[in-house]
This record gives C-alpha cells, structure tokens and sequence, in this order.
C-alpha cells in the first residue's frame, strides 16, 4: 500500500555534508543522550576519507555499479516519533483543500500508527507503538546528498517503520542499512593519493628517448576508509580497502610509445616502475614512454591513472569484494628534437 499524498513536513531523514570523520548527519535533533533516545543514526566517516564528507576521487571501473542512492536507518524512538508525526499529521489534515482521496490517505496514515491499521507484512501501531519506547527505534528513508538523480536519490519512500532493538529490519526492506551498504559509502568517500609520476629525464625529454616512469613507494600503500553507525541497540561498521594493482600511462598524443606495449605497468616486487640511475641510459624502461615527435611550443598531457583492487569488511565476519576502482592525474611534458651539429 502506498501513501502518495502525505509526507513529512521536511525529508525523514535527509543527509546533508559535514566534517571529516563525520559524513552524512541528519538534520533533526529531538532526543537526547541521556534519555537514550536519538533523532537519527548518523554514519560516522573515518580513515581515509575526504575532508568535508563529500564524494572521494575513486572512479568505480564497472560502469553498473553505484553506492546506494538512499537507505533506511534508525530515525526516532517511540515517543519522539509520536510527537514529530503526529504533529506532520494534524498539520497535512488541516491544510485547506486536503480533501478528497489525499485527505483520506493521510487518515490512514494516521490510523496506522495510532489505531493498529496495517497490510500484508506490515502490521499497524498502537499509539505510535510508546509502550515499547526504549526497546527499539522507528526507522526512515535516508536521501545521499552525493547522488546526482533526484528521482533516485528520494525514492526509499516507504513509511517510518519500527525495529527492535538488536534485531534485523523485517526483509522487505531491501535499502536498510546494512554493512555493504556502509562499504558501499565508504568507497564513494575514499579520498586516494595523487599518482603524479617521477620521470627521467624529468619535465623535459627528448624524441625518440626512453624516458622512465616510476612511482613513490609511499603513493601506492593500501587505504582504508570506514563506514560506521552506533546508536543504542544498533551498530554495525564496515572498512572498505584498496591495494594498488597497477600504473596505467597515457602519453597524451598517439605519436608515442609506452613500455610495456599496453601502458599498464604492474607492481613488481613492492613498486611500480624502475627510478632510472647512471648506467641504465642503454636499457628499456620496464616502465615508461617515448615520444615520437615534439610537443612543439606547448606540452604533452601525460595522464597517470592507478588501479586499486578493492575489498571489504564489516560486522559479523561480511565481507567481499568491490568493483576495482581508479583514479588519476595528468602532467605537463615537454618533448624537444635532439639537436645534432654536421661539421
């Protein structure tokens, strides 16, 4: 059954941005600490993660693939809930023109909180279910503030539904949170390092000369970001790593060519590519570039790209993996012909 005409006076639950470590809140702030009552569960960002809570910089490789639009979390507890809906109620009913089949859905919506009214796999509430106030928690739709489609981003529409404490949300309920979709969002936080590449020769080379390609041992340790929420009778938390797999090099013209042939240089022993020293000059570079003509008055955009292998981790022993992910800079090179003097 569907309640298309009634919704609460703002989002349920709508997550907005803030600090590191902190990730998506919401926005109502009834209850308190001390009355073990809490407005909302908030997902607490930390590891690795952007600085102001927003999308991180990995790019998913399976185009399919997307965190979670929106989800069901831990909204209110009984009482505070009463007093929040029943409040939206009166007020949807009381607006003028509420009449017709509106006006008869928001009185459904009403008897089904305080007169036990429900449907198939979803029972009704008596007097917002009070007596139980304490021992669980109404859940509600929670919208991610990162996910650019609208329509997506407000469709977990169905009703604040209740969850006891320390049990699992009833199955229909497929958007509940849960520790995949905390890794889900932590990947989409995961801030990455950059992959500015160290050449030589470095910032200028010549047609026609290997030029090498390595990168930083530090740029390429595993990352962690980690997902959690914890409220009275419900916490789960979720860690989403990423191991560096390889080093991708685009020369940025097509008049070149890249060692090995495809570009994409693996991790070989702890690194990524070979530091060029003095007796190498005759050498191929196990990983690296030449270019085949000069970049004239300008420059080349070299664009260095790492995969990550990703995989997860969460509450009670889950885990798996996730679409690999990658992310990538591009740097200025200049290439000059190799000047040559006939006597």
């Amino acid at each position: 059954m569907a309640f298309g005409a009634f919704a609460l006076d703002e989002p349920a639950y709508s997550a907005e941005q803030t600090g590191n470590n902190e990730g998506a809140s919401s926005e109502q702030a009834a209850g308190s600490d001390t009355t073990g009552i809490y407005a909302a569960a908030r997902i607490q960002y930390s590891g690795s993660v952007t600085k102001d809570g927003s999308a991180g910089n990995v790019t998913p490789s399976d185009v399919n693939w997307s965190p979670p639009p929106c989800w069901y979390a831990p909204y209110l507890g009984a009482k505070d809930f009463k007093e929040k809906m029943s409040e939206d109620i009166d007020n949807a009913l009381n607006t003028p023109g509420m009449g017709g089949t509106a006006g008869s859905a928001i009185g459904e919506v009403k008897r089904h909180y305080e007169d036990e009214y429900g449907w198939t796999g979803t029972p009704g509430y008596k007097d917002y279910n009070v007596e139980q106030d304490g021992k669980g928690m109404f859940w509600a739709g929670v919208e991610n503030p990162d996910e650019p489609d609208i329509l997506k981003r407000g469709s977990c529409t169905d009703l604040p539904f209740w969850v006891d404490n320390g049990e699992a949300p009833p199955p229909q309920y497929e958007e509940a949170i849960r520790p995949e979709l905390l890794a889900a969002l932590a990947y989409q936080h995961m801030q990455l390092p950059g992959t500015e590449v160290s050449l030589a020769p470095a910032g200028t080379t010549k047609v026609n000369l290997p030029t090498w390609a390595w990168l930083d041992k530090a740029v390429f340790d595993e990352v962690r970001a980690t997902a959690a929420i914890d409220v009275p009778g419900f916490s789960i938390q979720a860690t989403t790593t990423a191991k560096p797999v390889s080093l991708t090099l685009v020369p940025g013209t097509p008049d070149a060519e890249t060692y090995p042939a495809s570009g994409e240089c693996l991790i070989d022993g702890g690194s990524i590519g070979e530091p060029y020293a003095k007796g190498k000059a005759d050498r191929t570079p196990p990983c690296g570039i030449k270019y085949l003509r000069s970049s004239g008055d300008g420059t080349f955009k070299l664009r260095a790209t790492i995969t990550w292998d990703i995989t997860w981790t969460g509450t009670g022993g889950t885990g798996d993996d996730l679409p690999d992910g990658t992310f990538g800079t591009t740097q200025a090179v200049t290439v000059q012909e190799i000047q040559s003097v006939n006597r």
